[in-house]
């Protein structure tokens, strides 16, 4: 019998068997671990749970979603008491044991998003019908994770976001589904500022090449506000899509726009070829209004730092982790990830280590699967251990508050991994927010719908 088989025959059954109770005007309850709750969509009633893993394994951001699943495949390991331990060891508090989850192993299911929303809806959606995911968790683009929160929230499955940097995730397209541990443009933004006004001077003139989708939208905007108050001018700003490869016809205008700052709102493979095609046009050896012109990344990870290669010297961005920092979660996870894979660990990699952890964490605390008490549990949840200083997951829009570090390419690399230097981790009540700012209703979370 196929899996799609096995999950319509499960969700006959569930149907027709509770048919008497509904009929009676009774919902129909599970008794799971020592919590009453209604019966919910892909309830794990065998030995096994179900993660579905959402990834761009092609396209624009195809090596971040190489490195995202590395580090779920070691997750799901340390969840079941195999190898040893990484973060559970030193995540506090936790109610993690190393045996499964509730006592049920961990298994996982993939699907390749393409760094597509559209692909990464449909992908979710085998996985939850098909597979019977309980949590759905991935991506590299924030237009695939406000695609697949949005369907988790419909299915009443909860949604562990991958990278997602744009604003509307935890804002005007929040769900009660879904959680970010990764930060937003509007963080970067703030914290980068500062930085690079100090190093460049207030008197200057910007001009964005912008990712034509949600994130490259909100960041852009972010890098707007935050330099202007600080007394820089935005010359210009143009939108490019997405896997362009050649943005040589974007680049050109530049040179004769009156800027003396390019600013890339560009990630992946797409920062990687727009910064090494503006070094080859010679911006960063030209001057403008009297100044040394300069390039900014405001977002960017040890992978494109090291795609970019000597072209990322000196460049300032910001990013979510760095496996250089040295407190006991980053030294415990780059230790377990460098063993398996003999390479230190992306900030991708971090990010979706740390968001299965959570919410395996989370349903050990709750004592149950059933999705509104794993949101009760992780709604509010203050924590550390992670290798983001103490953390905390708001409850008003689901977006984790911690430290941001600004980084900047390494004048004098020792390895192909020590591209990235810390230049100052911003403290997480700098970079903080109200929530209001950017709108949005997490919508309800009972009761929780059947897929």
């Amino acid at each position: 019998m196929t899996l799609l088989k096995r999950g319509l025959s499960r969700r006959r059954m569930l149907q027709t068997g509770m048919a008497g109770i509904i009929g009676t005007g009774v919902a129909p309850l599970m008794f799971t671990k020592g919590a009453w709750a209604q019966e919910f969509c892909n309830n794990p009633t065998g030995d096994t749970v179900t993660f579905g893993l959402n990834l761009p394994l092609t396209g624009a951001y195809a090596e971040e979603g190489a490195d995202e699943q590395k580090a779920y495949e070691l997750a799901v390991k340390h969840l079941n008491g195999e190898g040893d331990g990484g973060l559970i060891n030193v995540l506090t508090p936790t109610a993690l044991k190393g045996n499964g989850i509730l006592g049920k192993k961990v298994a996982f299911v993939t699907s390749d998003s393409q760094t597509k929303a559209d692909v990464a809806r449909a992908g979710a959606t085998r996985m939850i019908e098909r597979d019977g995911a309980i949590m759905v968790t991935g991506g590299s683009s924030s237009a695939e994770a406000i695609a697949v929160q949005g369907l988790c929230q419909e299915m009443g499955v909860v949604f562990m976001a991958g990278l997602t940097h744009s604003n509307d995730t935890t804002g005007k397209d929040k769900r009660r589904y879904g959680f970010r541990h990764f930060f937003n443009a509007y963080q970067s933004g703030i914290g980068l500022a500062p930085v690079i006004t100090e190093a460049y001077g207030t008197d200057r003139k910007a001009y964005h090449l912008t990712a034509d989708y949600t994130w490259g939208w909100t960041q852009e905007e972010s890098m707007k506000n935050a330099t202007e108050a600080l007394g820089w001018e935005t010359v210009q700003a143009v939108r490019t899509p997405l896997g362009a490869g050649d943005f040589s016809q974007f680049l050109t205008p530049v040179l004769n726009s009156g800027a003396d700052v390019l600013i890339l709102n560009h990630y992946g493979n797409d920062m990687v070829n727009s910064l090494t095609q503006a070094v080859q046009f010679g911006m960063r050896d030209r001057q403008a209004n009297g100044k040394d012109f300069q390039i900014v990344v405001p977002l960017f990870s040890e992978l494109m730092a090291k795609g970019a290669g000597a072209n990322i010297k000196g460049i300032f961005g910001t990013s979510n982790w760095h496996w250089n920092l040295q407190d006991a979660g980053t030294i415990a996870f780059t230790k377990s990830f460098g063993a398996a894979y003999g390479a230190p660990p992306s900030q991708a990699a971090h990010t979706a280590y740390v968001q299965a952890l959570l919410y395996a964490d989370a349903c050990e605390r709750a004592g149950t699967f059933y999705p509104p008490e794993v949101i009760k549990a992780l709604e509010g949840f203050e924590f550390d251990g992670m290798g983001n200083g103490p953390t905390l997951y708001r409850a008003e829009d689901h977006q984790c508050i911690k430290n941001v570090l600004v980084v900047q390419g390494n004048d004098n690399p020792t390895s192909e991994y020590d591209v990235l230097n810390i230049v100052q981790e911003v403290p997480r009540d700098l970079v903080a927010y109200d929530p209001a700012i950017f709108g949005g209703d997490l919508g309800p979370a009972e009761p929780a719908p059947m897929c």
